[in-house]
């Protein structure tokens, strides 16, 4: 353990916070505040082992360098400052070089590739600070078209045995797809990694897609349609593209699904003779309804061990969250501070919920905590809406839309601190981003 305070103190430091030691295990930090100073790491191009893996070496090495500083919390060390760099991944390390630089984190690399086409990548990871390893090296192995998931892979570990918390690089998000005028949109599901690489389309743009959702283990989406002039929630297999129409009552609307923990049951709301309300359909089994009242019930959200749902409600005369038993029962509200409260999805880690606000004129995304106190704004804009979780509770993704006629809609993320807020690369405009769990 005490190979390990250098590095994470640093970290501590930067982020103006205490590290927390724990007794039987490893030292860990939780976050709590936004990024003052991140920390510093160095990341030599990664050794090409064969003439095949020249081409993979430099590309890996760069998207894991992007992973970390894209976090806001590391700063890359460009490479010209090097004094010495790394060319036998083996070979001791010359930690005084390192820390000329003031290097407190170094990550060294090695891939080859074998016949048949499949990528070896080894790295290892150094506090310089206290020239020790942090953690075991590891080995990580792939097709050559899965690369840059090896990458993320790579930096996932990375990322953990610094802070302490899980990783989130190695991961997907389902968005939609915009193109054409303001005023004749047209919209189509696709599916990215989550830095906006390897986009690909899972619906034609005949029919207005709306609200995509994974399902629990990433394999699966849910999402309303207007593919028969109304909306209609279609689930659809991630690997194949079939897809089939979920629970379609005559005389009936359904919008806003979102799967249950377990991956198979299904919650969303429901509109039958001008009121709405939240239904819960459950493998084999018939739509029950969660709640009865005369104003609208939408946009629910299970809590992570499926016990509770949070959702909006006008209710109280204006859109406001609430929380109910995953069984339903009499809600209770949660938000009560001035403005409207929307879209509440509950944080993976089950300490927040996230929401989009509106008051006076300027949309924003916040979060509190589970009993609505707390509360923070994290944006402003003139229109922010829809979060969603990165897998590790850390990084929050929304559509933040433009005004006017021209105003595009894109994709941004932001830490949990309010920092970090950058736009996702996407091909053109985008909306309704989700993200999945981590990959497999």
């Amino acid at each position: 353990m005490k190979k390990l305070t250098h590095i994470l103190a640093g970290l501590a430091l930067a982020l103006g916070i205490s590290p927390a030691i724990a007794q039987d295990g490893p030292l860990r930090i939780e976050i709590t505040e936004g990024v003052i100073e991140p920390l510093p790491f160095a990341i030599p191009v990664f050794i090409a082992e064969n003439a095949a893996a020249q081409e993979y070496a430099a590309q890996l090495s760069q998207v894991v360098a992007a992973d970390l500083a894209g976090t806001g919390l590391f700063r890359q060390i460009p490479r010209d400052a090097f004094i010495s760099n790394v060319s036998n991944f083996d070979a001791p390390v010359q930690y005084a070089d390192w820390k000329a630089i003031n290097a407190q984190a170094l990550i060294t690399g090695a891939v080859s590739v074998a016949e048949g086409g499949r990528v070896n990548v080894k790295f290892r990871l150094f506090d310089v600070f206290s020239e020790a390893p942090l953690g075991d090296g590891l080995q990580l192995g792939g097709t050559t078209t899965s690369w840059r998931r090896i990458a993320h892979k790579v930096a996932d570990q990375v990322y953990s045995r610094i802070t302490g918390e899980g990783g989130y690089f190695d991961s997907r998000v389902v968005f939609v797809h915009e193109e054409g005028p303001k005023n004749a949109r047209q919209k189509r599901l696709a599916v990215m990694d989550y830095d906006g690489a390897n986009v690909q389309y899972l619906t034609g743009s005949a029919s207005i897609v709306l609200a995509p959702r994974f399902s629990p283990n990433g394999d699966r989406v849910i999402y309303t349609s207007y593919e028969t002039g109304f909306p209609k929630i279609y689930i659809m297999d991630v690997g194949t593209v079939q897809r089939r129409i979920l629970d379609d009552q005559p005389g009936t609307m359904t919008f806003a699904p979102r799967f249950a923990p377990d991956g198979q049951t299904v919650v969303f709301s429901l509109e039958r003779g001008g009121n709405t309300d939240i239904y819960r359909l459950t493998p084999g089994g018939t739509a029950q309804a969660l709640t009865n009242a005369p104003s609208i019930e939408t946009a629910p959200s299970y809590s992570p061990d499926g016990s509770q749902i949070v959702f909006e409600s006008d209710r109280s005369g204006t859109q406001q969250l609430y929380k109910m038993s995953a069984g339903g029962g009499e809600p209770t509200r949660i938000s009560f501070g001035e403005g409207r409260y929307g879209t509440p999805v509950w944080s993976p880690r089950g300490d927040l919920i996230a929401f989009t606000k509106q008051h006076q004129g300027r949309f924003h995304i916040g979060v509190m905590r589970t009993d609505g106190s707390e509360e923070r704004l994290l944006t402003a804009s003139f229109l922010d809406e829809g979060p969603t979780w990165s897998p590790n509770g850390r990084v929050i993704m929304f559509t933040r839309s433009g005004s006017g006629a021209g105003g595009e809609s894109a994709l941004y993320s932001v830490d949990i601190s309010g920092r970090n807020l950058k736009r996702v690369p996407t091909p053109g405009a985008a909306s309704d981003p989700a993200w999945s769990p981590l990959l497999p």
